[in-house]
């Protein structure tokens, strides 16, 4: 009901708004199933309005921040957690709102504005399969540290961004008090590691908790019992130079944001990562399923 009521209101938002604010705008994207989704489904929806759209998706992390910080890129989809620890470096644990709040605030001075806000908030996590959950008895994070400080043999798959980032792999080994060997540490591109996960390959996964392929293919997401990882709400972020010059984005962006949760995120992701349909015509349905195309 709830998604029917915004869309609704979002159609008469969106067809108000059609041919009034047209203008150039460069979408971003990072480099992996879910924004690769969230940047076609923009592109086709701006487009839709109206706006001259340009795409720059599969871009790192930190090259598409630096991107619209220079003016490459005007509109990419963002996570809170991501602005607080990695570009900011705030390390203090904050609530969801208080953490957007906060990222709201200091990107401000960057000339960066976070609208509104979606529910889909995907973390990092650490997978393991649901058999070797109830073999081992490894259900938290602290579970796991245990397991390596009593000498457990564990193979860890991580990929190369969270093993380097500030809310990635060494801040969580010391908050949680463990040590992995570099030996028994895999480091391979996003998308391998759950198959490898699922293979067999390796014994604990760094995955997305919005990911597909985690219910998919029976991983457990092991708990973060001492809330290391703060959170990643999923949230349109924009130049304020291009919000000047196009106001209406403020609102058409909205219409989006109010439609995406975990379990939406998780059913679009699932589509593409193991139904393998493609990136387009994922995001192009589910804007037709709300009437936005």
């Amino acid at each position: 009901m709830k998604h029917l009521m915004t869309t609704l209101s979002g159609l008469a938002l969106a067809g108000a708004m059609t041919t009034a604010g047209a203008a150039e705008i460069t979408v971003g994207g990072k480099d992996y199933t879910e924004q690769l989704i969230l940047s076609s489904m923009t592109e086709q929806y701006l487009d839709a309005l109206g706006h001259d759209v340009t795409m720059r998706d599969g871009m790192g992390s930190t090259i598409l921040r630096q991107a619209q910080e220079n003016g490459q890129v005007d509109l990419y989809w963002e996570y809170t957690g991501t602005s607080l620890m990695v570009y900011n470096n705030i390390s203090e644990s904050l609530s969801r709102e208080a953490t957007y709040e906060r990222v709201k605030e200091l990107d401000a001075q960057k000339g960066i504005v976070w609208l509104s806000p979606s529910e889909a908030n995907n973390t990092y996590a650490l997978a393991m399969r649901e058999e070797d959950v109830e073999e081992r008895g490894i259900e938290t994070l602290d579970d796991l540290a245990d397991a390596v400080n009593d000498g457990e043999d564990l193979t860890l798959g991580l990929d190369a961004e969270f093993y380097a980032r500030d809310d990635g792999w060494r801040p969580l080994q010391k908050a949680y008090d463990f040590k992995v060997q570099r030996s028994d540490i895999v480091r391979m591109d996003t998308g391998l590691i759950y198959s490898a996960l699922r293979d067999g390959d390796v014994d604990v996964g760094m995955v997305y908790s919005t990911d597909g392929r985690v219910p998919a293919f029976d991983f457990q997401i092991l708990e973060d019992n001492r809330g290391f990882f703060p959170a990643y709400a999923l949230t349109p972020v924009v130049r304020q130079e291009t919000l000047d010059a196009t106001p209406e984005l403020a609102e058409q962006m909205s219409i989006l944001s109010e439609l995406l949760d975990d379990d939406t995120i998780s059913e679009l992701n699932s589509r593409v990562d193991v139904e393998r349909e493609t990136i387009e015509d994922v995001a192009e349905s589910f804007l037709q399923d709300n009437e936005l195309l």
